[in-house]
Formats: C-alpha cells, sequence, structure tokens
C-alpha cells in the first residue's frame, strides 16, 4: 500500500448557490426531485472569467460539487440514519448522502436553464442546496458516462413519493395573490410539502401539528391534517 500523503489539501470555493431554501428543514432531500426549485450560482473572481464556462451551454445538465458548510462545525460520523430508512436504521456514512461525512463534499446534478452575465452566473433548476451553500466545482453531465440504467440503489432504489395532499387556506392564497410570481411561489410550497420535509419519525399522522420554512422570500407556515396538509400562512420577508 502507498504511504498516505501527509500534506493538507485546500479547497477554495469557485462561488455560491443562491436558492429559494433559506434553511435545512424544507430543502429537497435529493436534486431533481422539484424541478421548479430554481437557483443561481455566482461565480468568485477570478473564476467569473467568461473563458471558464465556454462550451457549457451545449449540455443541457451539470453536476455541482459543493460544501455542506453548515454541518462542519458538527463533525463527521462513521455511521448515519437515512431518512429513506425512517431515520431508525443506521448504515455506514460512505453507503449514504448524509452531510456529517469527512470534508462535508456532496454532489448534485441540477439542470442549467441558462448561462446569465453582468455578474456571470449560472441559472439551474432541480436544486437541493440551502441558500448560501459554498459550490467547490462544477462538470458537465455526460448522459453516456454519468446514466447507468442497470445500476443498484440499495436502500433507496427508487425516487421518493407524495406523501401529503396539499391544500392552502384563504389567507395563504390571498398572500398568494399579491405576489408579483404568486403562481410559481405557489407550485414551489405545494411541491415542497408534498414530500413531506418532515424529520423521518415525525411522518405519522400527527393532526394540529403545525410547522414553518423559510422558502424563498416568504416565511412559509403549515399543518399536518389527518389526510394531508394544509399551508395557514405565507408572509413575504427581505433578504
Amino acid at each position: 500500500m502507498r504511504n498516505r500523503p501527509n500534506q493538507t489539501i485546500q479547497i477554495e470555493p469557485i462561488g455560491i448557490m443562491h436558492s429559494p431554501f433559506g434553511e435545512k428543514f424544507g430543502t429537497p432531500r435529493q436534486s431533481g426531485l422539484i424541478e421548479t426549485a430554481v437557483g443561481e450560482i455566482e461565480l468568485f473572481p477570478p473564476f467569473n472569467d467568461p473563458r471558464m464556462l465556454q462550451g457549457l451551454d451545449g449540455f443541457s445538465h451539470i453536476w455541482i460539487t459543493f460544501q455542506f458548510n453548515r454541518c462542519v462545525d458538527q463533525g463527521w460520523q462513521a455511521r448515519v440514519r437515512p431518512p429513506r430508512l425512517g431515520g431508525n436504521t443506521e448504515v455506514g456514512v460512505f453507503a449514504s448522502r448524509a452531510p456529517f461525512r469527512p470534508n462535508h463534499l456532496g454532489l448534485s446534478v441540477v439542470r442549467l436553464i441558462e448561462i446569465l452575465k453582468a455578474p456571470l452566473r449560472l441559472r439551474v433548476s432541480g436544486v437541493d442546496l440551502v441558500d448560501a451553500t459554498p459550490v467547490i466545482d462544477i462538470k458537465p453531465y455526460l448522459p453516456y458516462a454519468d446514466s447507468k440504467p442497470d445500476a443498484r440503489g440499495g436502500f433507496a432504489a427508487q425516487a421518493p413519493e407524495s406523501r401529503l395532499a396539499v391544500m392552502f387556506s384563504a389567507a395563504a392564497e390571498q398572500a398568494l395573490g399579491e405576489l408579483p410570481d404568486g403562481d410559481a411561489v405557489r407550485q414551489l410550497i405545494a411541491e415542497v410539502i408534498a414530500l413531506d420535509p418532515r424529520p423521518a419519525y415525525r411522518c405519522g399522522v400527527e393532526p394540529g401539528r403545525r410547522y414553518g420554512m423559510h422558502l424563498g422570500d416568504c416565511e412559509v407556515a403549515w399543518r399536518v391534517l389527518p389526510d394531508g396538509a394544509e399551508v395557514t400562512a405565507i408572509e413575504p420577508v427581505s433578504n
């Protein structure tokens, strides 16, 4: 076996993700689950050189390497409890996509909508990153190499299904009607809650329990019903 390298590897973020998810709660657990989740990758100097993106517009999707920066101070764990296993069964951290891993690096594939200028940034959809997540690298998605139809998915063989039927109260509907992009906000909220963002151990029936989360430029309040969930209030907030 080769000797372990003794040098320290330093990684510099090349940019930052601007996403509609202001906190971990409500953020999709995988990319592509909510295509209406649109974000922008802002590139930092000197990586905001247009020459570095030459040819990227020919690809429909890109890989984003990022850091789970909000978990760095909590360290890493050898074993974790994936939500897909109910939050009670442990697996090795390398058999999961949990954030509590050595170096706290994550990987997501998103759709590239367009490349914007002034400032240079990438508009993408299917985002599963919390707002202000550091972006470490960007690579094009190659269908012939990155898609393996015969691959096995272990304990997460299928995409999660929508669990909650989502309704909006009269007050929430009124608030949406006052937003310039109310229809898009409504769809985003509905899709996020339908996937049931609650911790796995709370995903049973708990009528009346109330939750709140920061989505886009809004604080969203909702409650659990016996047959789904109801959005009770939507309050715009400033960034």
